[in-house]
């Protein structure tokens, strides 16, 4: 079932998201949910609080990033078979020289901005079955978990450009909140009041 994307302005976006074990009621239908949402928008990433559920888990797919010319033979290889459930993830190391990449965010769309993140990742997280997994992630797949990971820690990639550039986007960021812009997919909006 596709949920609605929550928007840029929505206090569930910037919570610190809580802890689950795997009693947490309904969990695999909120995954196979998230999966149909992601798709649906074009994502390759989509975290919990993204759904309004302000939970440690996301969900990515970076098969779309395989089409970059630009990228190795093995990393689009690597991208195209990265499709991962993250549950209860904590970042342990990022290593590296920051790198500049132009992110985006179906809770923010239609603005991007380069963002700088470090380009080696090490992260703890259980699987869908509960299963603790240890595993460091470079480049595009970094970039990634990253980005998720910061959903689940109330971060937003908006927050991590220079207070020029969001005076630059504030009244994009306005609009978004407020319904003000046209998406093709479903989006939940903080500043719309609902109808009678």
């Amino acid at each position: 079932m596709i949920l609605p994307i929550v928007a840029y302005g929505d206090p569930v976006l910037k919570k610190k998201a809580k802890p689950i074990d795997k009693d947490y009621p309904k969990l695999e239908e909120l995954i196979s949910n998230m999966w149909d949402t992601m798709y649906n928008a074009y994502g390759v990433g989509l975290a919990a609080p993204q759904v309004g559920v302000p939970i440690r888990l996301f969900v990515i797919d970076a098969a779309p990033f395989a089409e970059d010319d630009d990228l190795s033979a093995s990393e689009k290889e690597y991208l195209k078979g990265f499709k991962k459930v993250f549950i209860n993830a904590q970042i342990i190391e990022e290593t590296g020289d920051e790198w500049a990449f132009s992110e985006g965010c179906l809770s923010i769309p239609d603005v991007r901005e380069d963002i700088f993140r470090k380009p080696e990742v090490t992260i703890e997280y259980q699987d869908q079955n509960f299963e603790t997994q240890k595993e460091t992630f470079t480049g595009l797949a970094a970039r990634v978990v990253q980005h998720e990971y910061d959903h689940t820690e109330g971060i937003l990639f908006t927050e991590k450009i220079s207070s020029l550039k969001k005076r630059l986007i504030n009244g994009r960021l306005k609009k978004i909140s407020s319904g003000k812009i046209k998406v093709d997919y479903k989006m939940r909006f903080p500043s719309v009041k609902k109808g009678r």
